[in-house]
Protein backbone atom coordinates (compact mmCIF):
# COMPACT_ATOMS: atom_id res chain seq x y z
CA UNK A 1 0.00 0.00 0.00
CA UNK A 2 1.33 3.45 -0.87
CA UNK A 3 2.01 6.02 1.81
CA UNK A 4 -0.32 9.05 2.23
CA UNK A 5 0.88 12.39 0.89
CA UNK A 6 0.97 14.08 4.31
CA UNK A 7 1.68 12.66 7.73
CA UNK A 8 -0.75 15.07 9.41
CA UNK A 9 -3.69 13.20 10.97
CA UNK A 10 -7.00 14.64 9.81
CA UNK A 11 -10.37 13.27 10.80
CA UNK A 12 -13.97 13.60 9.65
CA UNK A 13 -16.57 14.77 12.14
CA UNK A 14 -19.65 12.61 12.82
CA UNK A 15 -21.76 15.03 10.76
CA UNK A 16 -19.36 14.75 7.81
CA UNK A 17 -19.45 10.95 8.05
CA UNK A 18 -23.24 10.99 8.07
CA UNK A 19 -23.20 12.69 4.65
CA UNK A 20 -21.66 9.53 3.17
CA UNK A 21 -24.34 7.05 2.09
CA UNK A 22 -22.43 4.24 3.75
CA UNK A 23 -22.84 5.74 7.24
CA UNK A 24 -26.03 7.79 6.96
CA UNK A 25 -28.11 5.37 9.07
CA UNK A 26 -25.67 4.91 11.96
CA UNK A 27 -26.47 6.20 15.43
CA UNK A 28 -24.44 8.99 17.11
CA UNK A 29 -22.32 6.62 19.21
CA UNK A 30 -21.32 4.63 16.15
CA UNK A 31 -20.46 7.79 14.21
CA UNK A 32 -18.40 9.08 17.14
CA UNK A 33 -16.41 5.83 17.22
CA UNK A 34 -15.77 5.95 13.46
CA UNK A 35 -14.72 9.61 13.68
CA UNK A 36 -12.17 8.77 16.35
CA UNK A 37 -10.76 5.68 14.61
CA UNK A 38 -10.69 6.89 11.00
CA UNK A 39 -8.50 9.43 9.27
CA UNK A 40 -8.32 11.34 5.99
CA UNK A 41 -5.51 10.46 3.55
CA UNK A 42 -4.55 11.71 0.08
CA UNK A 43 -2.95 9.92 -2.86
CA UNK A 44 -1.26 11.38 -5.95
CA UNK A 45 -2.54 10.56 -9.44
CA UNK A 46 -0.97 7.55 -11.13
CA UNK A 47 0.03 5.80 -7.92
CA UNK A 48 -1.47 2.74 -6.23
CA UNK A 49 -3.81 3.18 -3.30
CA UNK A 50 -3.24 -0.47 -2.44
CA UNK A 51 -2.09 -3.52 -4.41
CA UNK A 52 -3.61 -6.94 -4.99
CA UNK A 53 -2.08 -9.63 -2.80
CA UNK A 54 -0.81 -7.26 -0.10
CA UNK A 55 -2.14 -7.66 3.47
CA UNK A 56 -5.59 -6.05 3.68
CA UNK A 57 -4.92 -3.59 6.50
CA UNK A 58 -7.30 -0.72 5.68
CA UNK A 59 -10.82 0.07 4.55
CA UNK A 60 -11.04 3.05 2.13
CA UNK A 61 -13.96 5.37 1.34
CA UNK A 62 -13.53 7.78 -1.60
CA UNK A 63 -14.09 11.42 -0.73
CA UNK A 64 -12.69 13.10 -3.85
CA UNK A 65 -11.08 12.10 -7.15
CA UNK A 66 -11.25 9.18 -9.60
CA UNK A 67 -10.02 5.65 -8.95
CA UNK A 68 -9.51 2.57 -11.11
CA UNK A 69 -10.05 -0.92 -9.69
CA UNK A 70 -7.96 -3.62 -11.38
CA UNK A 71 -7.36 -7.33 -11.06
CA UNK A 72 -4.37 -9.35 -12.18
CA UNK A 73 -5.14 -12.02 -14.80
CA UNK A 74 -1.97 -13.96 -15.59
CA UNK A 75 0.45 -11.17 -16.61
CA UNK A 76 -2.25 -8.60 -17.36
CA UNK A 77 -3.98 -6.00 -15.19
CA UNK A 78 -7.67 -6.00 -16.13
CA UNK A 79 -9.62 -2.89 -15.18
CA UNK A 80 -12.81 -3.92 -13.39
CA UNK A 81 -14.26 -0.51 -12.63
CA UNK A 82 -13.46 3.20 -12.82
CA UNK A 83 -15.44 5.69 -10.74
CA UNK A 84 -15.45 9.14 -9.15
CA UNK A 85 -18.57 8.59 -7.03
CA UNK A 86 -18.14 9.99 -3.55
CA UNK A 87 -18.67 7.35 -0.88
CA UNK A 88 -17.64 4.27 -2.86
CA UNK A 89 -15.53 1.94 -0.74
CA UNK A 90 -12.71 -0.51 -1.37
CA UNK A 91 -9.81 -2.24 0.32
CA UNK A 92 -10.55 -4.51 3.27
CA UNK A 93 -14.21 -4.82 2.30
CA UNK A 94 -14.40 -8.30 3.79
CA UNK A 95 -12.98 -7.30 7.16
CA UNK A 96 -16.26 -8.44 8.75
CA UNK A 97 -15.31 -12.02 7.85
CA UNK A 98 -13.00 -13.56 10.46
CA UNK A 99 -9.83 -15.02 8.99
CA UNK A 100 -6.09 -15.09 9.19
CA UNK A 101 -4.02 -12.61 7.20
CA UNK A 102 -6.64 -11.42 4.66
CA UNK A 103 -5.24 -9.99 1.42
CA UNK A 104 -6.44 -7.26 -0.91
CA UNK A 105 -8.43 -8.93 -3.70
CA UNK A 106 -7.82 -6.09 -6.18
CA UNK A 107 -5.49 -3.23 -6.98
CA UNK A 108 -6.83 0.34 -6.79
CA UNK A 109 -5.01 3.08 -8.69
CA UNK A 110 -5.49 6.82 -8.25
CA UNK A 111 -6.43 8.08 -11.71
CA UNK A 112 -6.44 11.65 -10.38
CA UNK A 113 -5.33 13.15 -7.09
CA UNK A 114 -7.63 11.48 -4.55
CA UNK A 115 -8.77 11.91 -0.97
CA UNK A 116 -9.99 9.00 1.18
CA UNK A 117 -11.44 8.30 4.60
CA UNK A 118 -9.39 5.35 5.92
CA UNK A 119 -9.82 3.04 8.90
CA UNK A 120 -7.74 0.07 10.04
CA UNK A 121 -9.39 -3.25 9.21
CA UNK A 122 -8.46 -4.91 12.50
CA UNK A 123 -10.46 -2.19 14.28
CA UNK A 124 -13.27 -1.88 11.74
CA UNK A 125 -14.00 -5.58 11.23
CA UNK A 126 -14.71 -6.63 14.83
CA UNK A 127 -16.86 -3.53 15.34
CA UNK A 128 -19.00 -4.35 12.32
CA UNK A 129 -19.52 -7.90 13.61
CA UNK A 130 -20.57 -6.47 16.97
CA UNK A 131 -22.90 -3.82 15.54
CA UNK A 132 -24.58 -5.96 12.89
CA UNK A 133 -24.25 -9.67 13.83
CA UNK A 134 -27.11 -10.98 11.68
CA UNK A 135 -26.10 -8.92 8.63
CA UNK A 136 -22.53 -10.14 9.07
CA UNK A 137 -23.63 -13.78 8.98
CA UNK A 138 -25.77 -13.16 5.91
CA UNK A 139 -22.98 -11.32 4.09
CA UNK A 140 -20.46 -13.98 5.00
CA UNK A 141 -22.67 -16.69 3.50
CA UNK A 142 -23.37 -14.56 0.44
CA UNK A 143 -19.69 -13.87 -0.18
CA UNK A 144 -18.70 -17.51 0.14
CA UNK A 145 -21.58 -18.60 -2.09
CA UNK A 146 -20.84 -16.02 -4.78
CA UNK A 147 -17.14 -16.83 -4.74
CA UNK A 148 -17.82 -20.52 -5.15
CA UNK A 149 -20.45 -20.07 -7.87
CA UNK A 150 -18.35 -17.61 -9.87
CA UNK A 151 -15.33 -19.90 -9.70
CA UNK A 152 -17.38 -22.93 -10.75
CA UNK A 153 -19.27 -21.16 -13.54
CA UNK A 154 -16.17 -19.37 -14.81
CA UNK A 155 -14.16 -22.57 -14.89
CA UNK A 156 -17.00 -24.41 -16.61
CA UNK A 157 -17.33 -21.67 -19.23
CA UNK A 158 -13.59 -21.71 -19.96
CA UNK A 159 -13.56 -25.49 -20.22
CA UNK A 160 -16.58 -25.53 -22.52
CA UNK A 161 -15.07 -22.85 -24.74
CA UNK A 162 -11.74 -24.66 -24.84
CA UNK A 163 -13.48 -27.96 -25.55
CA UNK A 164 -15.46 -26.51 -28.45
CA UNK A 165 -12.41 -24.90 -30.00
CA UNK A 166 -10.29 -28.02 -29.46
CA UNK A 167 -12.95 -30.27 -31.00
CA UNK A 168 -13.27 -28.02 -34.04
CA UNK A 169 -9.52 -27.66 -34.48
CA UNK A 170 -8.99 -31.40 -34.06
CA UNK A 171 -11.62 -32.11 -36.71
CA UNK A 172 -10.09 -29.57 -39.08
CA UNK A 173 -6.61 -31.01 -38.57
CA UNK A 174 -7.79 -34.59 -38.96
CA UNK A 175 -9.11 -34.09 -42.50
CA UNK A 176 -5.86 -32.90 -44.15
CA UNK A 177 -3.78 -35.25 -42.01
CA UNK A 178 -5.85 -38.25 -43.12
CA UNK A 179 -5.68 -37.05 -46.73
CA UNK A 180 -1.88 -36.80 -46.50
CA UNK A 181 -1.65 -40.34 -45.08
CA UNK A 182 -3.86 -41.76 -47.84
CA UNK A 183 -1.95 -39.89 -50.54
CA UNK A 184 1.39 -41.05 -49.14
CA UNK A 185 0.30 -44.69 -49.19
CA UNK A 186 -1.00 -44.35 -52.75
CA UNK A 187 2.17 -42.52 -53.80
CA UNK A 188 4.33 -45.32 -52.47
CA UNK A 189 2.35 -47.82 -54.57
CA UNK A 190 2.53 -45.68 -57.73
CA UNK A 191 6.28 -45.11 -57.36
CA UNK A 192 6.74 -48.85 -56.98
CA UNK A 193 4.82 -49.44 -60.21
CA UNK A 194 6.81 -46.75 -61.97
CA UNK A 195 10.08 -48.41 -60.92
CA UNK A 196 8.77 -51.73 -62.21
CA UNK A 197 7.63 -50.21 -65.48
CA UNK A 198 10.94 -48.37 -65.89
CA UNK A 199 12.89 -51.58 -65.23
CA UNK A 200 10.78 -53.34 -67.87
CA UNK A 201 11.28 -50.60 -70.44
CA UNK A 202 15.02 -50.40 -69.77
CA UNK A 203 15.55 -54.16 -69.79
CA UNK A 204 17.11 -53.99 -73.24
CA UNK A 205 13.98 -54.89 -75.16
CA UNK A 206 13.32 -51.22 -75.93
CA UNK A 207 15.68 -49.14 -78.00
CA UNK A 208 17.22 -46.05 -76.56
CA UNK A 209 15.45 -43.94 -79.16
CA UNK A 210 12.03 -45.33 -78.21
CA UNK A 211 12.81 -44.88 -74.51
CA UNK A 212 13.70 -41.27 -75.19
CA UNK A 213 10.36 -40.77 -76.96
CA UNK A 214 8.52 -42.11 -73.91
CA UNK A 215 10.34 -39.69 -71.62
CA UNK A 216 9.44 -36.81 -73.96
CA UNK A 217 5.81 -37.92 -73.93
CA UNK A 218 5.89 -38.04 -70.11
CA UNK A 219 7.31 -34.49 -69.87
CA UNK A 220 4.71 -33.25 -72.36
CA UNK A 221 1.96 -34.81 -70.25
CA UNK A 222 3.26 -33.16 -67.07
CA UNK A 223 3.39 -29.78 -68.82
CA UNK A 224 -0.16 -30.33 -70.03
CA UNK A 225 -1.31 -31.16 -66.50
CA UNK A 226 0.09 -27.86 -65.20
CA UNK A 227 -2.25 -25.99 -67.56
CA UNK A 228 -5.37 -28.10 -67.05
CA UNK A 229 -8.62 -26.22 -66.36
CA UNK A 230 -11.12 -27.29 -63.71
CA UNK A 231 -14.08 -29.31 -65.02
CA UNK A 232 -17.51 -30.02 -63.64
CA UNK A 233 -18.30 -33.56 -62.40
CA UNK A 234 -20.39 -34.20 -65.53
CA UNK A 235 -17.57 -33.06 -67.80
CA UNK A 236 -15.12 -35.29 -65.91
CA UNK A 237 -17.39 -38.32 -66.33
CA UNK A 238 -17.77 -37.70 -70.06
CA UNK A 239 -14.01 -37.24 -70.48
CA UNK A 240 -13.24 -40.48 -68.61
CA UNK A 241 -15.69 -42.37 -70.82
CA UNK A 242 -14.01 -41.00 -73.95
CA UNK A 243 -10.52 -41.87 -72.66
CA UNK A 244 -11.70 -45.35 -71.63
CA UNK A 245 -13.08 -46.01 -75.10
CA UNK A 246 -9.80 -44.89 -76.72
CA UNK A 247 -7.78 -47.15 -74.42
CA UNK A 248 -10.04 -50.11 -75.12
CA UNK A 249 -9.81 -49.51 -78.86
CA UNK A 250 -6.01 -49.59 -78.63
CA UNK A 251 -5.90 -52.69 -76.42
CA UNK A 252 -4.53 -50.86 -73.37
CA UNK A 253 -5.39 -52.95 -70.27
CA UNK A 254 -6.93 -51.53 -67.08
CA UNK A 255 -8.52 -48.63 -68.90
CA UNK A 256 -10.93 -48.02 -66.00
CA UNK A 257 -7.93 -47.51 -63.67
CA UNK A 258 -5.95 -45.28 -66.02
CA UNK A 259 -8.74 -42.98 -67.25
CA UNK A 260 -9.20 -40.87 -64.05
CA UNK A 261 -5.47 -40.06 -63.79
CA UNK A 262 -5.24 -39.20 -67.50
CA UNK A 263 -8.32 -36.95 -67.39
CA UNK A 264 -7.05 -35.19 -64.24
CA UNK A 265 -3.84 -34.54 -66.16
CA UNK A 266 -5.69 -32.89 -69.05
CA UNK A 267 -5.21 -35.80 -71.47
CA UNK A 268 -7.84 -36.20 -74.20
CA UNK A 269 -8.24 -38.62 -77.17
CA UNK A 270 -6.69 -36.14 -79.61
CA UNK A 271 -3.50 -35.95 -77.55
CA UNK A 272 -3.44 -39.74 -77.27
CA UNK A 273 -3.67 -39.95 -81.06
CA UNK A 274 -0.57 -37.74 -81.29
CA UNK A 275 1.25 -39.99 -78.81
CA UNK A 276 0.29 -43.17 -80.64
CA UNK A 277 1.68 -41.70 -83.85
CA UNK A 278 5.08 -41.15 -82.22
CA UNK A 279 5.37 -44.34 -80.12
CA UNK A 280 5.87 -47.80 -81.67
CA UNK A 281 2.64 -49.77 -81.58
CA UNK A 282 4.02 -52.46 -79.28
CA UNK A 283 4.95 -49.77 -76.72
CA UNK A 284 1.65 -47.87 -76.66
CA UNK A 285 0.24 -49.80 -73.69
CA UNK A 286 3.45 -49.53 -71.67
CA UNK A 287 3.85 -45.88 -72.61
CA UNK A 288 0.29 -44.96 -71.59
CA UNK A 289 0.73 -46.76 -68.25
CA UNK A 290 4.03 -44.94 -67.70
CA UNK A 291 2.38 -41.56 -68.45
CA UNK A 292 -0.58 -42.37 -66.17
CA UNK A 293 1.74 -43.32 -63.29
CA UNK A 294 3.72 -40.11 -63.75
CA UNK A 295 0.56 -37.98 -63.77
CA UNK A 296 -0.90 -39.74 -60.76
CA UNK A 297 2.36 -39.42 -58.86
CA UNK A 298 2.38 -35.68 -59.54
CA UNK A 299 -1.26 -35.42 -58.44
CA UNK A 300 -0.57 -37.29 -55.22
CA UNK A 301 2.39 -35.07 -54.42
CA UNK A 302 0.16 -32.06 -55.00
CA UNK A 303 -2.44 -33.52 -52.66
CA UNK A 304 0.18 -34.11 -49.97
CA UNK A 305 1.44 -30.55 -50.42
CA UNK A 306 -2.08 -29.13 -50.17
CA UNK A 307 -2.80 -31.20 -47.04
CA UNK A 308 0.40 -30.20 -45.27
CA UNK A 309 -0.15 -26.54 -46.18
CA UNK A 310 -3.65 -26.82 -44.71
CA UNK A 311 -2.25 -28.29 -41.50
CA UNK A 312 0.39 -25.56 -41.34
CA UNK A 313 -2.29 -22.91 -41.91
CA UNK A 314 -4.43 -24.30 -39.09
CA UNK A 315 -1.49 -24.45 -36.70
CA UNK A 316 -0.54 -20.90 -37.67
CA UNK A 317 -4.10 -19.73 -37.11
CA UNK A 318 -4.18 -21.41 -33.70
CA UNK A 319 -0.91 -19.70 -32.77
CA UNK A 320 -2.21 -16.34 -33.98
CA UNK A 321 -5.47 -16.89 -32.13
CA UNK A 322 -3.79 -17.75 -28.84
CA UNK A 323 -1.09 -15.08 -29.35
CA UNK A 324 1.66 -17.44 -28.15
CA UNK A 325 5.03 -15.67 -27.78
CA UNK A 326 3.48 -12.29 -28.62
CA UNK A 327 3.79 -9.03 -26.74
CA UNK A 328 0.79 -8.24 -24.56
CA UNK A 329 0.11 -4.81 -26.12
CA UNK A 330 1.03 -4.47 -29.78
CA UNK A 331 -0.01 -2.77 -33.00
CA UNK A 332 -2.39 -5.13 -34.77
CA UNK A 333 -4.53 -5.47 -37.87
CA UNK A 334 -7.98 -6.51 -36.64
CA UNK A 335 -8.52 -8.47 -39.87
CA UNK A 336 -5.83 -11.00 -38.89
CA UNK A 337 -7.48 -11.77 -35.56
CA UNK A 338 -10.92 -12.14 -37.15
CA UNK A 339 -9.48 -14.39 -39.87
CA UNK A 340 -7.77 -16.69 -37.34
CA UNK A 341 -10.98 -16.83 -35.27
CA UNK A 342 -13.00 -17.87 -38.33
CA UNK A 343 -10.50 -20.66 -38.97
CA UNK A 344 -10.75 -21.80 -35.35
CA UNK A 345 -14.56 -21.84 -35.63
CA UNK A 346 -14.51 -23.27 -39.17
CA UNK A 347 -15.82 -26.67 -38.09
CA UNK A 348 -18.87 -25.11 -36.44
CA UNK A 349 -19.54 -22.91 -39.47
CA UNK A 350 -19.29 -25.85 -41.89
CA UNK A 351 -21.62 -28.15 -39.95
CA UNK A 352 -24.23 -25.44 -39.58
CA UNK A 353 -27.31 -25.85 -41.82
CA UNK A 354 -26.75 -23.45 -44.67
CA UNK A 355 -24.47 -20.91 -42.98
CA UNK A 356 -23.14 -18.33 -45.45
CA UNK A 357 -20.23 -16.14 -44.43
CA UNK A 358 -20.03 -12.67 -45.99
CA UNK A 359 -16.84 -10.69 -45.32
CA UNK A 360 -16.48 -7.00 -46.11
CA UNK A 361 -13.05 -5.92 -44.90
CA UNK A 362 -12.07 -2.32 -45.54
CA UNK A 363 -8.74 -1.81 -47.23
CA UNK A 364 -5.90 0.17 -45.66
CA UNK A 365 -7.29 0.10 -42.12
CA UNK A 366 -4.69 1.52 -39.72
CA UNK A 367 -2.92 -0.67 -37.20
CA UNK A 368 -4.20 -0.07 -33.68
CA UNK A 369 -2.55 -0.67 -30.29
CA UNK A 370 -4.48 -3.49 -28.64
CA UNK A 371 -4.39 -6.71 -26.65
CA UNK A 372 -4.87 -9.23 -29.50
CA UNK A 373 -5.52 -12.33 -27.39
CA UNK A 374 -8.34 -10.55 -25.56
CA UNK A 375 -9.84 -9.24 -28.82
CA UNK A 376 -9.78 -12.77 -30.25
CA UNK A 377 -11.87 -13.84 -27.26
CA UNK A 378 -14.34 -11.09 -28.16
CA UNK A 379 -14.53 -12.18 -31.82
CA UNK A 380 -15.01 -15.80 -30.69
CA UNK A 381 -17.93 -14.94 -28.39
CA UNK A 382 -19.66 -12.67 -30.90
CA UNK A 383 -19.29 -15.06 -33.86
CA UNK A 384 -20.30 -18.07 -31.75
CA UNK A 385 -23.40 -16.22 -30.52
CA UNK A 386 -24.28 -15.26 -34.10
CA UNK A 387 -24.05 -18.90 -35.22
CA UNK A 388 -26.23 -20.04 -32.31
CA UNK A 389 -28.81 -17.42 -33.26
CA UNK A 390 -29.23 -19.13 -36.67
CA UNK A 391 -30.01 -22.79 -35.89
CA UNK A 392 -31.81 -23.18 -39.23
CA UNK A 393 -29.16 -21.44 -41.30
CA UNK A 394 -28.60 -17.88 -42.36
CA UNK A 395 -25.90 -15.33 -43.14
CA UNK A 396 -22.99 -14.44 -40.88
CA UNK A 397 -21.69 -11.04 -41.92
CA UNK A 398 -18.43 -9.49 -40.77
CA UNK A 399 -17.55 -5.93 -41.73
CA UNK A 400 -14.65 -3.63 -40.87
CA UNK A 401 -14.45 0.09 -41.56
CA UNK A 402 -12.86 3.29 -40.34
CA UNK A 403 -15.43 5.22 -38.31
CA UNK A 404 -14.00 8.62 -37.36
CA UNK A 405 -11.09 8.03 -35.01
CA UNK A 406 -12.12 4.40 -34.40
CA UNK A 407 -11.87 1.10 -36.24
CA UNK A 408 -15.35 -0.42 -36.52
CA UNK A 409 -15.89 -4.17 -36.48
CA UNK A 410 -19.48 -5.24 -37.11
CA UNK A 411 -20.59 -8.86 -36.68
CA UNK A 412 -24.13 -9.58 -37.82
CA UNK A 413 -26.54 -12.47 -38.21
CA UNK A 414 -29.95 -13.05 -39.76
CA UNK A 415 -31.43 -14.79 -36.72
CA UNK A 416 -34.60 -13.99 -34.82
CA UNK A 417 -33.08 -10.94 -33.17
CA UNK A 418 -33.03 -9.68 -29.58
CA UNK A 419 -36.29 -8.40 -28.05
CA UNK A 420 -36.13 -4.61 -27.41
CA UNK A 421 -36.81 -5.10 -23.69
CA UNK A 422 -33.66 -7.23 -23.38
CA UNK A 423 -31.14 -5.18 -25.37
CA UNK A 424 -30.30 -3.11 -22.31
CA UNK A 425 -29.51 -6.19 -20.22
CA UNK A 426 -27.47 -8.45 -22.49
CA UNK A 427 -24.12 -7.02 -21.30
CA UNK A 428 -24.94 -7.62 -17.64
CA UNK A 429 -23.04 -10.42 -15.85
CA UNK A 430 -24.89 -13.77 -15.78
CA UNK A 431 -27.74 -12.50 -17.98
CA UNK A 432 -28.44 -14.86 -20.89
CA UNK A 433 -31.20 -15.39 -23.41
CA UNK A 434 -30.22 -19.02 -23.98
CA UNK A 435 -32.15 -21.96 -22.52
CA UNK A 436 -31.18 -23.22 -19.10
CA UNK A 437 -27.93 -25.14 -19.24
CA UNK A 438 -26.78 -23.63 -22.54
CA UNK A 439 -25.43 -20.28 -21.44
CA UNK A 440 -23.68 -18.71 -18.47
CA UNK A 441 -24.26 -15.07 -19.27
CA UNK A 442 -20.52 -14.39 -19.06
CA UNK A 443 -19.63 -14.13 -22.76
CA UNK A 444 -21.05 -10.69 -23.56
CA UNK A 445 -20.09 -9.37 -20.13
CA UNK A 446 -16.47 -10.34 -20.86
CA UNK A 447 -16.70 -8.79 -24.33
CA UNK A 448 -18.03 -5.54 -22.90
CA UNK A 449 -15.29 -5.30 -20.30
CA UNK A 450 -12.52 -6.11 -22.79
CA UNK A 451 -13.71 -3.50 -25.30
CA UNK A 452 -14.69 -0.67 -22.95
CA UNK A 453 -12.30 -1.05 -20.04
CA UNK A 454 -9.24 -2.68 -21.59
CA UNK A 455 -9.34 -0.84 -24.92
CA UNK A 456 -11.30 2.33 -24.18
CA UNK A 457 -13.71 1.44 -26.97
CA UNK A 458 -17.43 0.92 -27.36
CA UNK A 459 -19.65 -2.14 -27.81
CA UNK A 460 -23.30 -1.86 -28.73
CA UNK A 461 -25.99 -3.90 -30.45
CA UNK A 462 -28.58 -3.02 -33.08
CA UNK A 463 -31.21 -5.70 -33.49
CA UNK A 464 -34.44 -6.49 -35.26
CA UNK A 465 -35.78 -9.81 -36.57
CA UNK A 466 -33.50 -10.96 -39.37
CA UNK A 467 -30.81 -8.36 -38.71
CA UNK A 468 -28.76 -8.30 -35.51
CA UNK A 469 -25.43 -6.47 -35.53
CA UNK A 470 -22.90 -6.16 -32.73
CA UNK A 471 -20.74 -3.10 -33.35
CA UNK A 472 -17.28 -2.85 -31.81
CA UNK A 473 -15.42 0.45 -32.00
CA UNK A 474 -11.73 0.50 -31.09
CA UNK A 475 -9.88 3.82 -30.88
CA UNK A 476 -7.06 4.18 -33.39
CA UNK A 477 -5.00 5.88 -30.67
CA UNK A 478 -5.26 2.74 -28.53
CA UNK A 479 -6.44 2.17 -24.96
CA UNK A 480 -6.00 4.83 -22.33
CA UNK A 481 -2.98 4.39 -20.11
Amino acid sequence: MSEPITSEVRRLSPDELRELFLFESLDPDQLDWLSEQGRVEERRRGGPVFSEGDPATCFFVLLEGTISMQRRVESTNVEINRTDQVGVYSGATQAFMPGDNPLYANTVMAVTDCRFWVIASDEFGPKIRTWFPMATHLLEGLMIGMRSSQAAVGQRERLLSLGRLSAGLTHELNNPAAAAVRATAALRERVSRMRGKLAHLASGKVSGESLMVLFEVQEAALERMAKVEEMSPLEVADAEDAIGEWLDDHDVPNSWDLAPALVAGGVDPDWLDEVSARVPRDLIADGIHWVAYALETEQLMGEIEDSTIRISTLVGAAKTYSQVDRAELQDINVKEGIHSTLIMLGHKIKIGPGITVVKDFAKDLPLIPAHPAELNQVWTNLIDNALQAMPDGGTLSIRTALDGDCVLVEIGDTGVGIPPELTGKIFEPFFTTKPVGEGTGLGLDICYRVITQRHGGDLRVVSKPGDTRFQVRLPVAGPRS
